[in-house]
């Protein structure tokens, strides 16, 4: 029905990931990121455990009308099947 994420809050796992982009990024890569000491610092001093789920308005409008696609209440006609 909607979409589940939590958030990665292991200070060491985080720095192993960033130093890996640091290095992708050292070889050209332009979307990789620079490692951040500052924030791989802040998770050091707890950062409590963070997920979620994100329910638009338009899922909650589906499972409230109890239409089975989320096509049906889509706002914009251009997303819609032509029948």
């Amino acid at each position: 029905m909607a979409n589940g994420y939590s958030e990665l809050n292991d200070p060491l796992e985080q720095e192993k990931r960033f130093e890996e982009q640091d290095k992708k990024r050292k070889l050209g890569d332009l979307e990789a990121h620079t490692v951040d000491y500052d924030f791989i610092n802040a998770l050091g001093y707890v950062l409590p455990p963070t997920g979620g789920m994100g329910l638009g308005i338009d899922r909650l409008t589906m499972i409230l009308s109890g239409l089975e696609s989320i096509k049906e209440v889509v706002l914009f006609p251009q997303m819609k099947r032509e029948d």
